[in-house]
């Protein structure tokens, strides 16, 4: 069972969860869960990234709509990792040749 917190209105400790939201059903508070706890980054090997890390490419990726695609091995300075707006590419980065580009964790090895 999940270990949720008490309702900050009445203190009621029957609180539930409805998707994102919780609410209490004895005074029909809803309010947000304190997310306390940080996102992990980790590359392909497992190991930690943070922001400033420079990380290697670990497979050819195809650029739409350029003509030819980042190589296996290209060194990316510099990383900042984000809270991915599509779900996916967490890093932002600029790529030499290419301009900012967003990749994913499980694309890359810390380098």
């Amino acid at each position: 069972m999940e270990n949720l917190p008490n309702c900050p209105e009445c203190g009621s400790e029957y609180v539930y969860s409805d998707g994102s939201i919780l609410i209490c059903p004895e005074c029909s508070h809803e309010f947000q869960a304190e997310d306390t706890a940080e996102k992990v980054y980790k590359d392909v090997n497992g190991n930690v990234l943070v922001d400033g890390d420079t990380v290697i490419v670990m497979q050819d990726l195809k650029v739409k709509g350029a003509s030819q695609a980042i190589k296996k091995g290209t060194k990316v300075k510099n990383i900042r990792l984000v809270e991915p707006e599509d779900g996916i590419h967490d890093i932002a980065c600029k790529i030499p040749g290419f301009g900012s580009m967003m990749l994913k964790t499980s694309v890359v090895k810390k380098g």
